[in-house]
């Protein structure tokens, strides 16, 4: 699948990366510069630039004023959506100001709420969300994996991992879902009605949606 590459401000920077001719590099203002730092270079650069400081000469430029109701990762999911891509990889989203990695996070539901998968890459770990449909993980996932309703959802499952559930109920008020692990099985998430917010150690090759 093709595959639109958004690089933000903060940490969780790819130790490498292979692109392909099909897939799309967006930077948001910052995160030029930690495009930079990866050997990338950007199909787009979009922002209000109060950040970079300078408008990068070459590439295309989307440029916002500073006052916007939209963040600048928001505006580069936009750009990808509109552009037709509908899995989306989100590096230096996390870290830095906690407000930030929260929007980011919601940017993901927003992706799941417009048929789109989208993974924010931290540190060591990835965070996805998905909307009625499903996540899977192949024997090779270590670590930890935890679930969280992002609103009430129903018709929740989880197999494969050391906790497994069917059929359940989460709500966004009780945090039933954290510190599950991986263990050495194909596992799947599941959910009927509603999203799910998934933070798993790993890369973000680790999950596969369906």
């Amino acid at each position: 699948m093709q595959t639109c590459y958004i690089f933000s401000a903060a940490e969780g920077l790819p130790q490498k990366l292979e692109i392909k001719k099909e897939d799309l590099i967006i930077a948001a203002d910052l995160g030029f510069e930690n495009a930079k730092k990866s050997g990338v270079k950007p199909d787009v650069v979009l922002g209000d630039f109060d950040s970079l400081g300078y408008e990068p000469e070459n590439i295309e430029i989307i440029k916002h004023p500073v006052r916007k109701d939209d963040t600048d990762t928001l505006l580069a999911i936009k750009v990808g959506l509109g552009r037709g891509y509908k899995k989306f990889v989100i590096y230096g989203g996390t870290g830095g100001r906690l407000d930030h990695t929260i929007a980011n996070i919601q940017s993901l539901a927003f992706l799941a709420e417009n048929n789109a998968f989208g993974i924010l890459k931290g540190d060591k770990y990835c965070v996805t969300a998905i909307k009625n449909r499903s996540v899977s993980f192949s024997e090779k996932a270590k670590g930890n994996v935890s679930v969280f309703a992002f609103e009430k959802a129903s018709g929740v499952n989880i197999s494969g991992l050391l906790y497994e559930i069917q059929n359940a109920e989460l709500s966004p008020y009780f945090p039933l879902g954290v510190s599950n692990e991986f263990i050495g099985n194909k596992s799947e998430i599941s959910v009927k009605n509603g999203t799910l917010i998934i933070n798993y150690d790993g890369d973000e090759e680790t999950a596969s949606i369906k």
